[in-house]
């Protein structure tokens, strides 16, 4: 008995050598990933197939897009891809287009170029008012492995996606005065609003910011406010303040670990939600994706460079993590929860080991070598 009991010591010692002689984030990655939650039970039929509207867009879009199709394919994922070719040189997008998604309720999308100037209308801007997709999520935070300035980085910027300075109401008065209708309702601050503290709710977030500039625009900012504060009464558990969106910035960029869920008007959102994503480690791997009643679309969280320039779409080098994680909320909005977390592990553990990383993250990987890593991290 004595010995028994002094080779089961022996043993001990060895594994606690071996475990302390790994590096630290690995091994907190590995205990992460031995433990499972309580199962998922689904209803029945949940396992079948889903079909989800496809667009690959324009620039690096079809390279991230097929990025996504392959590591789908890989984990054999239950969902297929009804694809349509959208490009933001068009005039409207297809109706074709608009009935998939009617249909399909989901869809995933690679970035479109919206012309600067001229006549041509955002097809950004066209999707969300057509589908009524008014909440804009955007989830901004630190990728272990991946060096920052600032660390304890986990932002939700819910932007409103569907008035304010994105109404599209601009006219020219007389030659050389040109006149910009910024709209704001008290239905659409309302149900944002609802929308952010819901989210916090439900996803054990501790505080909601509201951002504005109700100091200069009194009424239309005014009543953003107004309608978040009458939300916030409704749920007691949850902290909420306020920020002006200059000073906002400001502590973003200094302090940022401060912020949890920021709930926003429209151009407010579009900004925080980019210098959130720099400051978390780039647009390149912030997911994100638009939410309404019926219907949500899957992209790239933060807009800046989510088109890419020529050269990288030549060299095949754009950067997929940004929207594999941004599947990986799609697999989640789908009830296929453990699909979503394999995705998610095996991209968070490929940039934790840093051998494969696009010249964004400080590397020289292709974006088809970051896919093979990926798959090759699927457990």
């Amino acid at each position: 008995m004595a010995r028994r009991g002094l080779l089961l010591l022996r043993q001990f010692l060895r594994d606690s050598a071996a475990a302390s002689s790994s590096p630290l984030p690995l091994r907190a990655l590995a205990s992460a990933e031995s433990r499972r939650s309580v199962t998922y039970m689904p209803r029945p039929g949940d396992g079948a197939p889903r079909a989800v509207t496809l667009i690959p867009g324009d620039g690096i879009g079809p390279l991230v897009t097929g990025a996504v199709r392959q590591v789908m394919e890989a984990m054999h994922a239950p969902v297929y891809f009804e694809t349509y070719e959208v490009h933001g040189a068009m005039d409207t997008v297809p109706s074709e287009v608009i009935e998939s998604i009617r249909k399909n309720k989901v869809c995933l999308k690679g970035g479109l170029a919206t012309p600067v100037g001229g006549g041509v209308s955002s097809l950004n801007v066209q999707l969300r008012k057509e589908l009524d997709l008014y909440a804009s999520l955007v989830n901004c935070f630190n990728l272990p492995g991946l060096p920052t300035r600032h660390q304890n980085v986990d932002i939700v910027v819910i932007r409103e996606n569907t008035e304010g300075e994105y109404s599209g109401l601009e006219h020219e008065v007389v030659p050389g005065v040109v006149e910009s209708l910024k709209v704001m309702t008290k239905f659409c601050s309302e149900r944002i609003a609802k929308y952010a503290f819901e989210y916090a709710y439900l996803n054990n977030r501790k505080k909601v910011t509201a951002v504005h500039k109700a100091n200069i625009m009194k009424l239309a900012d005014g009543l953003f406010l107004e309608s978040c504060r009458e939300v916030a009464t409704k749920y007691p558990v949850i902290k909420y303040d306020e920020i002006i969106v200059d000073n906002c910035c400001m502590q973003l960029v200094s302090k940022p670990e401060q912020f949890d869920v920021m709930v926003t008007p429209n151009l407010y959102g579009n900004l925080v939600a980019n210098t959130a994503a720099g400051i978390a480690g780039g647009t390149g791997v912030m997911p994100g994706g638009n939410a309404g009643q019926d219907h949500a679309v899957f992209e790239q969280g933060a807009s800046a460079g989510n088109v890419g320039n020529q050269k990288i779409v030549e060299l095949k080098k754009a950067n997929p993590v940004a929207l594999l994680l941004s599947s990986a909320m799609m697999l989640r909005h789908l009830q296929f929860p453990s699909f979503a977390d394999r995705l998610e592990t095996a991209v968070k553990r490929v940039i934790l080991e840093g051998k494969y990383r696009t010249k964004d993250l400080g590397g020289v990987s292709t974006t088809q070598e970051v896919v093979d890593a990926v798959i090759a991290a699927l457990d």
